[in-house]
């Protein structure tokens, strides 16, 4: 997997950035969970969501974008104009996942959860570094890249167990890129359960949420 730029600036923006956590300390968890924000929120947006798991054992990580963006437009633009904010995105998202198997908690107890911009970021992460991972929640995102870019990605995911939850009308999802990143997916090896919901609008629901818990339970239930 790719390591992080050192280098801290213009060239890598979220270099430094602080992570927050919540649930059990690290050096002592079975298991992790990377949440990651969207557009404008925060890092503590995200680990109140943590609040609705009833999961013991498992830490929460939620990194916080440099002002409050992973990158600067529309995750369906060019990759390039999103640069180099979305390379630095992904690194700090690696940065937080090497410190949780630093600790000692295996990949395949490490899920990310991302909503919005964050979903579309944990999607990208996912595919570019296929892995056997706990899980991955992506809520109302998908892929990055404008369409019909190349999706020329190696590994296996191994049965990754992955869900993809978003609106048939979200303001800022098209529905199409949600059934392009499940296929892309599930081509890499994942275990992927899609979910349309009509009429919704950009944000999550009950369901969601509930899918969502049982995925974080499950990393330390041993399934």
């Amino acid at each position: 997997m790719a390591g992080h730029n050192p280098h801290r600036g213009e060239d890598d923006p979220h270099a430094g950035q602080p992570v927050g956590t919540a649930g059990a300390a690290l050096d002592d968890a079975d298991a992790a969970v990377v949440l990651v924000h969207g557009r404008g929120a925060t890092a503590e947006s995200m680990l109140e969501m943590a609040g609705e798991f009833a999961a013991d054992g498992v830490a929460y990580l939620a990194p916080q974008a440099k002002g409050r963006t992973w990158y600067p437009n529309s995750f369906l633009e060019a990759i390039e104009t999103n640069e180099p904010s979305l390379s630095s995105a992904l690194a700090l998202v690696e940065d937080v996942l090497g410190r949780v198997r630093n600790a000692g908690v295996p990949t395949d107890r490490t899920a990310l959860v991302g909503f919005s911009q964050g979903a579309c970021l944990s999607s990208e992460y996912v595919a570019r570094n296929a892995d056997r991972y706990g899980g991955l929640a992506a809520l109302s995102g998908g892929l990055i890249g404008p369409e019909g870019t190349p999706r020329e990605y190696d590994g296996d995911l191994a049965g990754t167990p992955v869900f993809l939850g978003c609106s048939d009308v979200d303001p800022h999802i098209p529905v199409e890129r949600v059934h392009e990143t499940r296929d892309v997916l599930d081509e890499l090896g994942a275990d992927v359960t899609e979910r349309i919901y009509e009429g919704m609008g950009h944000g999550v629901n009950e369901e969601e949420l509930e899918y969502v818990a049982k995925l974080v339970v499950g990393l330390t239930d041993g399934e």
